[in-house]
């Protein structure tokens, strides 16, 4: 019974230290010594307390076991069988013992007081003690009929620290470690860390980063553990090249991967720096480079990593077998679903017959089969697709097998990433919750609904199972991103010169989801206030609330000859009324002042002189069926706005704009054309409509032209006496011709955009894309053309007319550290003398 006590038994498995480490300071080495490296210090004193472990072990077998002995030589079968009982164990005292409860020690052992005992429960009790990391030695003996612990406490972690860090912050290193401050300090333990250390900053890309943990020893059993880091030079790509490809360049594979290669702006780029995982990643997103331009039987065959000579880079080579081009065969759908006809359902393949092989056309195909059969009431799918290669004629024929799948729902949905945003704000992208059936298509339509709402760089929501078979759980993991932003826009034109305007805006106020903006604009002849609010989720629900509040004071003497002041508030309501569509409710209020009229200016604008109050209500209708809302590459957008003035107040009209915008992508979404045509009417009861109240165009609603440039104006030419530059009449008095030039809007208005977006043959990782432009449109119509002038000059006539106008440019845009960069070159091709012109305008945006 003597050889059941081990020694290892007794002394625990002790690892053994990293290589490289260093042996432990003598023990003599004093409080607050610094000791490095994680060796045990004396393997002689591990060997010696062995045996003497094997000592106790035969003692307390001798002590305890003497009538069981007299009674194990008795020929009984069952006695042969059973291990052999040492004893009763009447009391266990514990010793040693300081931040561990005696009664915590008991629980963990598997003897207990007051019933007999074997030696193989004294070996478990001395293992499950060891294993708890909390003792650095245990030793069990007998006291009279009972049992002594003896322990020694390990050392207690007083604080974990990091020195040397400054490109990875104290909680991402603080998170991915297991020794926390106030534990029971283990050599192993921290030996794993510092490993787990290092895999961080090398997955980051920092091959020569070193770590090494530091044990200072405090008084009262207590120690800090600091991890000393070096965290080198980033570990670059110096080149990237592929062998086997004959269908499609270097340069081109290079854009289609994750990884970059250094470049002039590569330190902006957290992609140029060698990764692993990305580096499997990277042969995924090769593979569905080639298989969605029919290359069925693509193979990466290798993807090697070798470090350069100099150590600093690494050179990658991706080997491919590219295979051949195979075309789609015949279409098909297999409904194993009683009463469902297939032949409605065909319609979910958007590819055809003879067009090249595509998995994400495949992938397409399945989501729009689940959908369907989802809208016929079938939530529990199986949609498989199968491939019937044919070598001969290099086609695919493709099959979606639909079934009714397993009954699955879901457990929980788990969340983690979100260090700033509030789990309410992404729980609320989901339209199901713990306990609905589990529906694959809006699980991603909620991813997609997160990635839309701006606030994470990566979004990864995928599906793990459950507790149990028809159970699932759904896991989102996301990145938080800077959703605070500093933007400045600049432009120039050929009527005003240069003009510039500052927005803050926070689109994840303390991480509620919640919307806001302060915007000053400092033009020279415009300075506005506003603030802007919105709630997306009031009361948790899908109704967003959202209120402006602006002040606003325009100086349009250049364009209409007075100055306008203009204060409003604008609250609102707004919800979903259908799939893709939402309904706006809003209200307005706002004072509106046209004042300092020029002696020159139109008489139109004279009537208009003084205050009025606005009070209107209106609706906003929208139907948003895009591909992605940040970058749309295929989709289109139609929006209604609907507003009614007259609700008290000095004005009455009605007031419409409609507006649709697609997107498409060609060139595997590399060139992106969009098209939007939009146009707006307004009536007025009783009273005409007031000069501030029309449309007008320019700007950035019409490239080419100033704000304001193109519409209605009073351009006649009127004769009036010589004053200087104070307004005093010049004497003798002389009579001079001066020629208004006054915007003064209009009823009615039309516009077509047309862009289009490319790249420039520049490495994706700069961000550099560029852009085409035409705009047509034009500005009409006025409740009066004829005005009397109230200096009994001649009445004016105003040429109303829905004269086109027309302009191409090109724009040049770049995705900076800083913020969207644009810069738009303009010239109007179809004009009036009279039109204001606008040749270059030019945005930029920063974030924090």
């Amino acid at each position: 019974m003597a050889a059941a006590t081990t020694p290892d038994i007794r002394t625990g498995d002790r690892p053994e230290p990293m290589a490289g480490a260093r042996r432990a300071a003598p023990s003599g080495a004093g409080a607050g010594a610094r000791t490095r490296g994680l060796a045990l210090a004396g393997a002689g004193v591990v060997r010696r307390a062995a045996c003497v472990a094997r000592l106790l072990a035969v003692l307390l077998v001798a002590a305890l076991a003497g009538p069981a002995l007299v009674a194990a030589l008795a020929p009984t079968p069952a006695a042969a069988q059973d291990a052999p009982v040492i004893g009763r164990v009447d009391s266990i005292l514990v010793e040693g013992a300081r931040r561990v409860d005696d009664a915590t020690i008991k629980a963990y052992m598997t003897v207990v007081e007051g019933e007999p005992a074997t030696a193989a429960d004294i070996n478990a009790s001395l293992r499950r003690l060891l294993d708890t990391g909390l003792f650095e030695d245990v030793t069990i003996s007998p006291l009279g009929s009972g049992l002594l612990v003896q322990v020694r406490e390990a050392a207690y972690i007083n604080l974990v620290a990091f020195e040397g860090n400054e490109e990875v912050k104290d909680e991402t290193l603080r998170g991915s470690i297991r020794s926390t401050s106030r534990s029971a300090f283990s050599r192993a333990k921290a030996d794993r860390d510092a490993q787990t250390l290092l895999e961080l900053y090398r997955r980051s890309g920092r091959y020569g980063a070193t770590v090494e943990p530091v044990i200072i020893e405090r008084d009262n059993n207590r120690v800090d553990l600091v991890f000393e880091i070096d965290e080198g030079q980033p570990t670059g790509i110096r080149s990237i090249a592929f062998v086997g490809n004959r269908a499609f360049s270097d340069r081109r594979l290079r854009s289609a991967i994750g990884t970059k290669e250094n470049g002039l702006l590569a330190f902006l780029y957290s992609t140029g720096t060698y990764d692993p995982d990305r580096l499997e990643y990277d042969k995924e997103l090769l593979r569905r480079h080639y298989l969605d331009r029919g290359y069925a039987d693509f193979r990466v065959l290798s993807a090697v990593a070798e470090l350069a000579d100099d150590r600093e880079d690494f050179l990658l080579t991706f080997t491919v077998d590219e295979g051949e081009v195979y075309e789609f065969g015949k279409l098909d759908i297999d409904i194993r679903i009683p009463g469902i006809d297939p032949e409605p359902l065909r319609a979910v393949f958007e590819m055809e017959e003879g067009e090249a092989y595509s998995i994400s056309e495949v992938d397409t195909a399945i989501e729009n089969l689940i959908f369907e059969l989802g809208q016929r009431g079938y939530v529990f799918l199986d949609v498989r697709p199968r491939a019937d290669k044919n070598e001969e004629t290099r086609t695919i024929d493709v099959t979606l097998e639909a079934s009714e799948g397993p009954r699955v729902y879901i457990e929980r949905i788990e969340i983690v990433g979100n260090s700033r945003t509030v789990d309410r704000v992404l729980r609320r992208e989901f339209h199901v919750a713990e306990g609905d059936a589990y529906n694959a298509l809006e699980i991603e339509a909620a991813r997609s609904r997160l990635r839309a709402l701006g606030f994470f760089g990566q979004v990864d929501v995928r599906t793990e199972r459950g507790g149990a078979d028809d159970r699932a759980v759904v896991k989102v993991e996301v990145e938080e991103k800077l959703t605070g932003s500093i933007s400045l826009g600049l432009g120039f034109s050929s009527s005003d010169g240069p003009g510039g305007d500052i927005s803050i805006t926070e689109q994840n106020f303390l991480g509620r989801g919640q919307f806001v903006q302060a915007s000053v604009q400092v033009a020279g002849d415009e300075q506005a206030v506003q603030f802007n609010f919105e709630e997306p989720a009031l009361l948790d629900r899908d109704l967003a609330a959202g209120f402006n509040i602006g002040y606003v004071q325009i100086d349009r003497t250049d364009e209409s000859s007075y100055q306008e002041t203009n204060i409003g508030f604008r609250p609102y309501l707004e919800f979903p009324v259908a799939d893709d569509q939402r309904l706006r409710l809003k209200y307005r209020i706002s004072s509106d002042e046209i004042r300092d009229v020029t002696r020159y200016a139109s008489p139109a604008i004279f009537e208009d002189e003084g205050s009025a109050l606005t009070s209107s209500i209106g609706a906003v209708w929208t139907l948003d069926r895009r591909n992605d809302v940040l970058e749309p590459t295929r989709g289109y957008r139609v929006g209604f706005d609907q507003e009614l003035a007259g609700l008290g107040g000095d004005t009455a009209y009605t007031r419409s704009v409609a507006s649709a915008k697609v997107w498409q992508g060609f060139l595997d979404d590399q060139l992106v054309a969009s098209a939007e045509i939009e146009g707006g009417a307004m009536f007025s009861f009783g009273d005409d409509l007031r000069v501030s109240d029309r449309f007008y165009m320019g700007g950035d609603d019409f490239r080419g032209f100033a704000r304001d440039g193109i519409g209605p104006r009073d351009v006649s030419v009127i004769s009036v006496r010589e004053r200087d530059s104070d307004g005093n009449l010049v004497t003798p008095a002389n009579r001079i011709d001066v020629q208004r030039d006054d915007a003064l809007g209009g009823q009615y208005y039309a516009m077509l955009r047309t862009n289009v977006s490319f790249p420039l043959g520049l490495p994706d990782e700069f961000g550099i894309y560029g852009g085409l432009f035409a705009d047509v449109g034009t500005v009409w119509g006025l409740d009066q053309t004829t005005y009397s002038d109230k200096f009994n000059r001649p009445d004016v006539t105003i040429d109303d007319s829905a004269i086109i106008r027309a302009s191409i440019g090109a724009s040049l845009f770049i995705d900076s550290p800083f913020g969207p960069l644009r810069f738009n070159f303009a010239l109007p091709v179809v004009r009036e003398d009279y039109d204001a012109r606008e040749y270059f305008r030019f945005t930029i945006g920063g974030r924090f």
